[in-house]
């Protein structure tokens, strides 16, 4: 206890002169941490995100925590000048009187159609991302119609990454340190609340506790739960010690328990000639959704503990180590299992489940079975720097997964999981032969940023995929994008894999850096599904032909129902959601070239 009032003593006085600290924080960052952390090249959080995390958080990482070593040279004072800087202090719900855009105290605002609802990543367990046409009360013809209804910004969010759910007429929403409760057809806000680390990965709602909970993972590791009719905090739980932990993959709600991905952010902390890569494991865990308790947790990587070694470039090096788990988790409510994608190795020595897929048994997380994709490969951020000598022997090539798995059925009657690839490739296995495959394609190049990145769709009868292959061009400017490479949009038969249409992407117009990769996690109703790109653009695809129905450019400034200045920019991570003859986008990038940008985008037809 001493040493918690010990810290709090040391930072109250600098929150009294934050204002006085501004330059020099600002100076500390630029010549101690810009260069790896404003860097197209490495996966660390920028500074956009690192003002989620609370001062006292990222202090505790310069000097206990993964960048000890980077911030040695300070001296402690300016350590907490930084974190001050840097992050925010805990807060709590938004006062009532302080939102811009309050919806009437009556509650009645001719809302959503209550049963129309999408509450989860994928919407359903089985992640298909695909809605029917009861819910979703959208056609191909009503698409063609769409217009924007209402814009909403969020206040100095730079990103939005954090996939929406709507439920009971209401849209949540999170940016930047906030969390927002909105009325689906205005709107109109029912509370906001600040949150003390912001979200990374989407949002699911799910019952607890006699309580309607609203949950998501956050930059820090943690999950949290929010009460979805008050905005107020109900549980924040840590999933991980690791100071590079974080939940990119969204939680999965089923019977009162969520099932939680664990990934990092420390391979990019490889980048560092004198950090010995690397020490996190990722993992699955299983939690209670009443108050966060863990109930049990998986490792991916369960190889006899970490040893230092040296590298064939003489660099000392820490493993096995990664395997990190990015994707919302599948759920076989028939088996009771639990499907889990997995990333690749940040160290040698490799192992045997990164890059494929885990089997779970959903009561006590024992590893049913598995099967892995692709062998061999370890990466790190060191690999895209020729000189550093931090990449590991295996050197890549990256090919891990960021796609959750999506369960189907088939023409004759058996079941397949559909797994779709950073190599670019799309695979069909069978569940109940422990991964027996059934097929594979190969729609795209593949690569670091490239092959199918946040996720495909799927109805009755085909998958959908849209692809990345991302690319920069040679000029030696940092984050140059080539604004005619990458992009596409698949349509593969479910039972046999063949292609049943492609449509080319359309390359840049002339804003620049810009890029047509198509990143973010696909959608599909009946008739028409939607994509979003780099660019800027959200496209609504026919899905018995490839035509392109429908096509809105979301980067621009938009007049907002809050009055908030907002600024759509590129689409990345998350999809669209769609209820209730409604399309919600959310708009906005900060990360290697792309456009910032802080909206929701809610369109409709009527």
């Amino acid at each position: 206890m001493l040493k918690i009032i010990y810290l709090l003593f040391l930072l109250g006085p600098i929150v009294l002169v934050a204002e006085s600290a501004e330059g020099v924080g600002a100076n500390l960052y630029k010549m101690r941490c810009a260069t790896c952390h404003e860097s197209d090249t490495v996966r660390l959080p920028p500074r956009s995100q690192m003002k989620d995390l609370t001062s006292q958080a990222i202090l505790g990482i310069l000097e206990n925590g993964v960048m000890q070593k980077q911030a040695a040279a300070m001296s402690h004072g300016d350590r907490v000048v930084l974190a001050q800087w840097l992050g925010r202090k805990t807060s709590t719900t938004v006062d009532a009187d302080h939102l811009t855009n309050p919806c009437s105290k009556s509650g009645v605002t001719g809302g959503l159609d209550p049963m129309a609802s999408w509450t989860s990543w994928g919407g359903g367990v089985a992640n298909r991302r695909f809605q029917s046409g009861g819910a979703a009360q959208l056609t191909a013809k009503d698409t063609a119609r769409l217009k924007l209804k209402w814009a909403f910004a969020v206040p100095n969010a730079t990103s939005m990454r954090s996939q929406p759910v709507v439920y009971n007429g209401r849209i949540i929403v999170a940016g930047g340190n906030l969390l927002y409760s909105l009325d689906a057809q205005s709107g109109c806000a029912y509370w906001a609340a600040e949150l003390p680390v912001g979200a990374r990965s989407g949002i699911t709602i799910g019952a607890a506790g006699g309580k309607e909970l609203i949950f998501f993972g956050d930059h820090a590791g943690g999950v949290q739960a929010f009460d979805f009719d008050t905005g107020k905090a109900v549980w924040q739980s840590k999933m991980d010690n690791h100071f590079t932990a974080m939940v990119t993959g969204t939680p999965a709600y089923y019977d009162e328990r969520l099932y939680v991905p664990v990934a990092s952010y420390e391979e990019g902390a490889a980048v560092a000639q004198d950090y010995v890569c690397c020490t996190f494991r990722g993992s699955v865990m299983a939690i209670d959704a009443a108050t966060g308790g863990v109930l049990w947790k998986t490792y991916t990587v369960q190889e006899p503990d970490a040893v230092t070694h040296v590298n064939n470039r003489g660099a000392k090096s820490t493993g096995p180590s990664g395997v990190g788990v990015w994707s919302a988790p599948t759920i076989d409510e028939e088996k009771k299992l639990l499907y889990v994608t997995t990333g690749d190795n940040y160290s040698d020595p490799v192992t045997d489940k990164s890059d494929g897929l885990i089997a779970l048994r959903m009561d006590t997380g024992a590893i049913e079975w598995w099967k892995q994709f692709r062998s061999g490969d370890a990466f790190n951020n060191a690999c895209m720097d020729e000189e550093n000598k931090n990449c590991p022997d295996a050197k890549g090539p990256d090919f891990d997964f960021g796609s959750s798995s999506i369960m189907v059925g088939l023409s004759n009657g058996g079941r397949a999981l559909i797994l779709t690839q950073k190599s670019g490739a799309v695979y069909a296995i069978d569940p109940d032969k422990q991964g027996e495959e059934i097929w594979h394609a190969q729609i795209g190049k593949g690569g670091v940023l490239g092959g199918i990145e946040w996720g495909a769709a799927a109805d009755g009868g085909r998958v959908y995929a849209a692809i990345s292959d991302e690319a920069f061009l040679e000029s030696g400017k940092e984050n140059d994008l080539d604004p005619n490479t990458g992009g596409g949009m698949f349509a593969l038969d479910l039972d046999d894999g063949e292609k049943t249409w492609e449509t080319p992407a359309n390359p840049c117009d002339a804003h620049r850096p810009c890029s047509p990769a198509q990143q973010a996690a696909v959608t599909v109703v009946p008739g028409v599904v939607f994509s979003g790109s780099m660019d800027g653009h959200l496209r609504a695809y026919g899905t018995d032909d490839g035509e392109v129905l429908w096509d809105y450019d979301t980067a621009h400034d938009y007049k907002t129902v809050n009055g908030v200045e907002g600024r759509g920019g590129s689409l990345d991570v998350a999809g669209p959601v769609i209820a209730g003859g409604m399309v919600f986008a959310i708009s906005g990038y900060d990360q290697a070239g792309a456009a910032p940008g802080n909206v929701l985008l809610a369109f409709s037809a009527r």
